[in-house]
């Protein structure tokens, strides 16, 4: 990335509107065991617009219920405490990022990946005996870097969504070709402006690159349950071709072929019951 490029950057990013306090407070604790359910979903519902959006999303068809869900708690209740976090944060981060600004970038695709990535996360976690969470919310956030780029160079964007449809190969590869800066050092200096944990901010920046020094056990993590969720919509829209997975975390996770295709199965059934 040239100087100019993060300099711009680093200037649109804190131009751009934090999440309410609730939101932050949810993402830095996701490591902790002794939540208190109660009172977390007393401070959410005390701001009516995000409350409305939360329970807009968890009404919706993807998290089904056969009870319509009117209250915050009645959501945690119903979905669990992790996915109405996920509802949260994502009726949280819609509000900071504009949408229909950028031909060709579909905000409900967007999100749909990054909830299967969550889901795939989650059951990674769980295989290797690590607490999900935060797992979870790394893999959620782990593509946040695009709505950066989206909506900080709309028009610019669009010219990388071209490219990669019509050349193909690695949407990291366009972005850096075209705006010579790609979407998880835009994610990286997003977590950095919104003071997210170290932990998590590395995991964003490195989800590609989980073999850089430094980047922490979570970017490795993430980086696989992004594999496992694009393999999935690679084999779902006949494609063959699929994400290559990284060495290093496939040995950081101590994974090996059967357990990968246990994973990948779990993760396909989880997904369709929230479809």
């Amino acid at each position: 990335m040239t100087t100019a490029t993060r300099t711009q950057c680093i200037q649109n990013v804190r131009d751009l509107p934090s999440p309410p306090l609730i939101v932050m407070e949810l993402l830095n604790i996701v490591d902790q065991d002794n939540l208190d359910i109660a009172v977390l979903a007393g401070k959410v519902s005390q701001d009516m617009a995000l409350t409305a959006k939360t329970l807009r999303l968890a009404n919706s068809a993807y998290f089904a219920t056969a009870v319509k869900v009117t209250t915050i708690h009645q959501a945690i209740t119903l979905l669990g405490f992790q996915n109405v976090r996920t509802l949260i944060t994502k009726a949280a981060l819609t509000g900071c990022f504009p949408e229909r600004t950028c031909k060709g970038f579909d905000h409900t695709v967007f999100w749909r990946h990054s909830s299967d990535a969550s889901v795939a996360a989650g059951i990674l976690a769980r295989h290797i005996g690590m607490h999900p969470d935060i797992a979870m919310t790394a893999a959620l956030l782990h593509d946040i870097g695009r709505l950066v780029l989206v909506s900080c160079f709309p028009d610019e964007y669009a010219r990388v969504l071209a490219r990669y449809h019509e050349h193909g190969g690695a949407l990291i590869d366009a972005e850096r070709d075209i705006l010579d800066i790609d979407h998880a050092e835009a994610g990286e200096l997003l977590a950095i402006s919104w003071n997210f944990s170290d932990t998590m901010r590395l995991a964003i920046a490195g989800h590609h690159e989980p073999d850089r020094h430094g980047v922490g056990f979570l970017a490795a993590l993430v980086h696989i349950a992004n594999a496992i969720v694009h393999q999935l919509a690679s084999s779902d829209e006949g494609h063959e071709l699929a994400p290559s997975v990284s060495r290093t975390a496939w040995q950081a996770l101590n994974l090996n072929d059967e357990a990968y295709a246990r994973i990948c199965r779990e993760t396909q059934l989880a997904i369709a019951r929230l479809r």
